[in-house]
C-alpha cells in the first residue's frame, strides 16, 4: 500500500460526505496518518454576486453556521482517529479550492463522498468529485454514499 502519510477529506457536511470522513477517519487510524478536514464554502461568494453584500459580511454570517457543523465534524473524527485532527474553511469555487489545498497542503490521497447524481440533474450540478479526481496530482478516494 502506498505510503499515505498526510490525508486530506473533503466535507459538505451531507450524508455522502460523512461517510467518506468515516472512510478517511479509519484509513488514518490503520496508517497512522494525519488527518484534515476541509470545507469550501461556496455560498458566500455566490450570495454576495446576487445581493451585493460585501464577501467580508457574508463569511462572518457564514462562520456562525458554519462554526457550530466543523466543530461537531472535527469533533467525531477525532473520536473515530484517536488524535488531533486538522480543520480547514475555504472560499470559493469547491472543486479548485480542494485542488489548490492539495498542491499547498503537500498531501498525499484526498477522500471525499459522492452524491452519485446520474442523468439531468448530474449534467445541470455536474461533479465536483469528478472535476477534482480529473485535475488531482494525487490518488483520489472516491466514496459513494449509503
Amino acid at each position: 500500500m502506498a505510503e499515505w502519510k498526510k490525508i486530506c477529506c473533503a466535507i459538505d457536511f451531507s450524508g455522502a460526505s460523512r461517510f467518506a470522513m468515516e472512510k478517511a477517519a479509519d484509513l488514518t487510524k490503520r496508517l497512522q496518518s494525519e488527518l484534515t478536514l476541509l470545507h469550501v464554502n461556496e455560498a458566500a461568494v455566490a450570495a454576495s454576486d446576487e445581493t451585493g453584500v460585501s464577501i467580508p459580511t457574508l463569511l462572518e454570517e457564514a462562520a456562525r453556521e458554519i462554526g457550530p457543523k466543523m466543530e461537531a465534524w472535527h469533533r467525531q473524527a477525532e473520536q473515530l482517529v484517536g488524535r488531533p485532527v486538522r480543520t480547514n474553511v475555504v472560499v470559493g469555487s469547491a472543486a479548485d479550492e480542494i485542488l489548490r489545498f492539495l498542491r499547498e497542503g503537500s498531501f498525499d490521497l484526498l477522500v471525499m463522498g459522492t452524491h452519485g447524481r446520474t442523468g439531468l440533474a448530474h449534467f445541470v450540478v455536474g461533479s465536483v468529485a469528478e472535476e477534482v479526481q480529473r485535475h488531482a496530482d494525487i490518488p483520489v478516494l472516491v466514496v459513494r454514499g449509503s
